[in-house]
């Protein structure tokens, strides 16, 4: 695997998350989110939290293109690969969330609801962005 690459190309898929985050949960569901934390009388996030939020979306991002790298022997390279691996991370990071909160419902479930579509699409979108700088080592000669 080459390590540089999927460092560069995690961050590249990190960077396009955390756009995509910013627009579905501060742009188009923002109020919404105010609204339900304020209900659960929560404060809203602060710069902290955010920020934590955005370095877990980078490490997201690396893990995401670490995941097409390995992969990729398999099934070759390619966006085909890019969007396999991007459907298997959905499964992992969105439907449990999704699935918690219908059996435990803390947030409303038009927000989970959202939340699980946008990312059906986002991640392996991303993967696709970060797997495109992606290349294998040359081999030593």
């Amino acid at each position: 695997m080459n390590v540089g690459r999927i460092l560069t190309g995690g961050l590249l898929a990190g960077l396009v998350m955390n756009i995509g985050e910013f627009l579905l949960n501060g742009v188009i569901m923002g109020e919404k989110w105010d609204a339900a934390m304020a209900e659960m009388e929560m404060a809203p996030m602060g710069g902290g939290t955010i920020g934590v939020l955005v370095a877990v979306t980078f490490l997201i991002g690396i893990a995401l293109v670490w995941l097409y790298a390995a992969i990729r022997p398999r099934f070759g390279a390619g966006p085909k690969t890019a969007i396999i691996a991007g459907f298997f991370a959905w499964l992992l990071l969105s439907v449990m969330p999704f699935v918690w909160n219908q059996l435990v419902p803390i947030w409303p479930a038009n927000l989970m609801m959202t939340g699980l579509v946008w990312s059906f699409f986002e991640i392996p979108i991303v993967t696709v962005v970060g797997a495109w700088i992606y290349k294998e080592k040359a081999p030593l000669m």
